[in-house]
């Protein structure tokens, strides 16, 4: 009885495993339709030019460091649709990052339903941080 329950319980772990990787992988080739998300270096030359450049986490974590010339707009709180569209110019580019790519990438599908072309860093500040580019305190 207890290896029938073992049994079915490693079943259904392992059913749950699979639909949700399914699912994250479905979302990522959805968001690729509606916006890029580069690697680093990438994202450094976007950077370079004429964009509006977004970290969208906590004010703590930008403080303890961030992209230099990066705009603060957390998507965790409430309103953050209201204040991106108030605060971001429409005919400029955003690019977009948080801490590991997850929250920038909710942020990024808000931004574009709204019009905004997005750019997205894969990874986040610490793959930016990994690749040995700059971070200001």
């Amino acid at each position: 009885m207890i290896m029938t329950k073992w049994i079915v319980f490693l079943a259904v772990l392992l059913v749950s495993a699979v639909c949700f990787w399914a699912y994250a992988k479905h979302r990522e080739r959805e968001d690729a339709k509606l916006f890029r998300t580069v690697e680093p270096d990438e994202f450094e030359r976007v950077i370079a030019g004429d964009v509006t450049l977004l970290d969208v986490r906590t004010q703590s974590e930008y403080d303890a460091g961030h992209i230099g010339g990066a705009m603060l707009i957390d998507v965790m709180s409430s309103g953050f649709i209201e204040k991106a569209c108030a605060a971001l110019p429409q005919d400029k580019p955003v690019a977009v990052y948080c801490r590991s790519g997850h929250r920038s990438a909710n942020a990024a599908r808000q931004l574009v339903a709204h019009g905004y072309e997005v750019v997205n860093l894969d990874g986040g500040i610490l793959a930016w941080q990994k690749a040995g580019k700059a971070v200001l305190p």
